[in-house]
């Protein structure tokens, strides 16, 4: 009787809490676009920049997830992939349902997937099926668990270590650390890291645009796109002959490959084997990058919760230091949404008071970061804690479709920013300069920091 009392007494609280939230919330948007209307452009112009920002998106989400948590709307957000129209899921609950689904929700880049490859779909296009679990078991047979441990661990942390220390005091960021260590990870690790390290960059964080974050379908980022889709098959291809020809005995991804296709083991062909690279070096740079500059913004924005972590660098308290970079990650993900596509008609939340119909060709964005933020299932989302489940933080998304390099990620942003964040006086640059600079991109280019040497 006192727990079913005590049950009913915080569902009470936690939905007066989403009330007022969402009416906080929603009043600080008529602020936001009061001011935008008055600005030289008027509210269109101005309104834009707003709510692209984390804080105007987690505020818009606050009001969703308290008047209408499954939003359907007839209006197609994403041009690059068909659909007939948008859903928005701002419950945890939800948004983990629909990650689960995955007869229900389907992933839709396999289209572009296949323009990428001039052919072939990758794993993380398909669906459950037998080319799926051919292509994803013999992949993890190539990239093993204790790999992490015993040869990308380590390699990151000397390497991002080596350049801190060669930075005398200031550094920028992407273009000097967090590109540069997982570009290094897919030279030594991978076994192919490219021409060089410039043109590798380029490609990946431009094939990753095009096949997740086009949502207009932008024709002359498809033409970029496909140039350097061309380039990296030609490098795959003519890498995998190269090994064939002169074999070494490298520890690395391209040689576990083809010793599986001496073994005859399934979807390990040449072109097989260069597909599932392409796949895995579109991932792998421009995500560790992005959520390295997130993470740090984050965190020097909050300059109570910046020492706290400097100290646990400092002490070499590796697993509290992790905990701050991914407390503040849940604040400024990499990526607040993730979308799938309804393969049927269907429901969401059945025989719920927020119960909503999907219709067959919608497209379901399942909102990652206003799930982080749902009280119904995050204690005290608003405050910074460093104390929290893991499984409270849906950085990379859920189920079948996580992020395949999810443990590589884990271990290497922290590796990264553990030497930087150890510095005295860790400092954004003066002026724009201290600043994400995204350039006509959406992944962060420059973001200059300065610390005493």
């Amino acid at each position: 009787m006192i727990s079913a009392l005590r049950n009913i007494g915080e569902t009470v609280f936690n939905g007066a809490a989403i009330w007022g939230e969402g009416l906080r919330s929603l009043g600080q948007l008529g602020m936001i676009g009061a001011k935008a209307a008055r600005a030289d452009g008027g509210l269109r112009k101005n309104i834009g920049p707003e709510l692209k920002s984390v804080s105007g998106q987690r505020k818009v989400f606050e009001v969703l997830r308290a008047f209408s948590p499954n939003l359907s709307l007839k209006r197609q957000l994403v041009k690059s992939y068909d659909n007939t129209g948008t859903v928005i899921v701002t419950r945890n609950n939800d948004c983990i349902e629909v990650l689960d689904r995955n007869e229900d929700f389907e992933v839709v880049y396999g289209s572009r997937m296949r323009k990428l490859t001039d052919g072939d779909n990758f794993f993380l296009g398909m669906q459950p099926g037998w080319d799926y679990t051919r292509d994803t078991s013999a992949m993890r047979l190539a990239a093993r668990q204790t790999d992490v441990a015993e040869i990308v661990l380590p390699r990151a942390r000397l390497l991002a270590g080596d350049i801190v220390e060669r930075s005398h005091g200031k550094i920028d960021l992407p273009a000097q650390l967090s590109l540069q260590v997982p570009w290094d990870m897919t030279k030594i690790y991978f076994g192919v890291g490219g021409p060089d390290a410039a043109t590798m960059k380029e490609w990946t964080s431009t094939l990753f645009w095009y096949l997740f974050e086009d949502l207009p379908a932008d024709p002359a980022l498809d033409q970029k796109a496909m140039s350097y889709a061309a380039a990296l098959r030609d490098y795959l291809d003519t890498a995998i002959a190269d090994r064939k020809t002169n074999p070494t005995e490298d520890a690395d991804i391209l040689n576990r490959c083809l010793a599986l296709q001496a073994a005859d083991t399934p979807g390990m062909s040449d072109i097989g084997i260069r597909n599932n690279l392409l796949g895995l070096l579109i991932g792998a740079i421009p995500t560790i990058s992005k959520a390295c500059c997130y993470a740090m913004d984050e965190l020097l924005n909050r300059p109570d919760e910046l020492i706290l972590a400097q100290s646990a660098a400092r002490a070499g308290d590796d697993a509290t230091f992790e905990n701050y970079i991914w407390e503040a990650l849940r604040f400024y993900p990499h990526n607040p949404v993730i979308y799938r596509r309804a393969t049927r008609d269907t429901v969401i939340a059945r025989s719920t008071f927020r119960q909503a119909r999907v219709k067959k060709g919608q497209m379901v964005f399942a909102a990652t970061l206003s799930a982080m933020f749902d009280r119904r299932a995050v204690e005290a989302p608003h405050e910074f804690r460093v104390n929290r489940p893991f499984e409270t933080y849906i950085i990379w998304g859920y189920g079948m479709h996580t992020c395949f390099g999810a443990a590589i990620n884990k271990a290497v942003i922290p590796a990264i920013l553990k030497p930087l964040l150890a510095q005295r006086n860790l400092r954004r640059a003066p002026g724009p300069a201290g600043q994400i600079d995204t350039g006509p991109t959406p992944h962060p280019q420059h973001f200059h920091l300065e610390f005493d040497a």
